[in-house]
């Protein structure tokens, strides 16, 4: 069966995700480099400090979900990792039509693992529901039942 559709879809996805693979681990270094500087830590705090509004509570408030962004931001990086692995897996599978149901399987976890409403995901949820819904078709020749996927050695096989 050609299922060329879902491996395009897939390729894309992958480029997609392991794009945001990059761009999360650069920006998770960059935040953390900035969060650990203790010249920009005193400059904010300069800058908190002279707003007559502020509290050094509320300054301490800022400070402490500002230290939890960096761990989200580390989560995510994981999540869009695993979801590059399992869109590689979902296109190993579907490559030579091996396993098209673990392929959309994995598809589908792939784009809930890279993030539920993305490009990426949208994308990889189409792939896997294509390789989900798709049947393979049969053609009767000669009062024999001949599928759409050929068998290994290439000849014609009766079901």
């Amino acid at each position: 069966m050609n299922r060329t559709a879902e491996k395009v879809l897939g390729i894309i996805g992958l480029v997609f995700t392991a794009l945001g693979v990059i761009a999360s681990i650069f920006g998770a270094v960059l935040f953390s480099m900035f969060s650990s500087n203790p010249d920009f830590r005193t400059e904010m705090e300069m800058e908190f400090y002279s707003d007559p509004t502020m509290t050094p509570a509320d300054i301490d408030i800022i400070f402490n979900i500002f230290d939890g962004i960096g761990g989200f931001i580390w989560l995510g990086v994981i999540f869009l990792v695993i979801s590059l692995v399992l869109t590689i897996i979902g296109l190993v599978n579907i490559w030579k039509n091996k396993n098209p149901k673990l392929a959309g399987i994995m598809f589908i976890l792939g784009g809930l693992t890279g993030g539920i409403l993305s490009l990426t995901s949208i994308l990889l949820y189409i792939a896997g529901i294509l390789c989900l819904t798709k049947k393979q078709t049969t053609v009767y020749q000669d009062d024999q039942i001949i599928t759409d996927t050929p068998p290994e050695d290439g000849g014609m096989r009766p079901l």
